[in-house]
């Protein structure tokens, strides 16, 4: 068996329309897939991602009791440009912290899903 990466990410949310504007507008994601599904009444499969990213994250509002994502990483080149332009956005997002393995600063989606800012780097 050999598995090469993770494809997709369900992140549970409530609207799917905020949920959009946030990672596309405040986080810079790009909208890859977005479309209608036959599930029911204006339900949509959308998937965002990193731009130049391998996996997507599906804005899912369709699935009862999905549980929250918590602590994800999403990698930068530089956490405290990262945070600073956050902020600038007009998201609340953690000091960065030096770590062994990089600075991170964690940011919540209005969701409460929570992801992990982290260059990598080496503290």
């Amino acid at each position: 068996m050999e598995i090469t990466h993770l494809q997709k990410l369900t992140v549970p949310v409530t609207d799917q329309d905020a949920a959009k504007a946030f990672y596309v507008d405040k986080l810079g994601f790009e909208v890859r897939t977005e479309q209608p599904m036959p599930m029911g009444d204006n339900l949509r499969w959308i998937e965002v991602a990193p731009k130049g990213g391998q996996t997507t994250l599906v804005l899912c509002n369709w699935i009862p009791n999905t549980p929250q994502v918590q602590n994800a990483m999403l990698e930068t080149k530089n956490t405290d440009e990262a945070v600073a332009a956050l902020r600038g956005a007009g998201l609340s997002i953690d000091d960065p912290t030096p770590t062994p393995w990089g600075k991170q600063a964690t940011i919540t989606d209005p969701d409460g899903n929570t992801f992990i800012i982290t260059d990598g780097g080496g503290a």
